[in-house]
């Protein structure tokens, strides 16, 4: 689980992190300036970045959970 965690999940978690920042800071999208505002490869970048966060959020309790006991 650790590569799938390392490989897949934190990447995009991170792609999504930097495009919030940039949403942020300067009103900048980059997703949709790379695929284009409201394409289907844009719902599906977001889209995967959303699932990659919830999937390493439940992830990372489930690990915090089973150090505790």
């Amino acid at each position: 689980m650790r590569g799938f965690t390392n490989y897949v999940l934190k990447p995009l978690t991170f792609i999504g992190a930097i495009n919030w920042g940039l949403i942020g800071l300067f009103g900048f999208d980059l997703v949709a300036f790379l695929f284009g505002a409201g394409s289907l490869l844009s719902a599906i970048v977001y889209s995967l970045v959303g699932i990659a966060a919830v999937v390493w959020l439940i992830i990372m309790l489930m690990d915090n959970s089973s150090r505790k006991e």
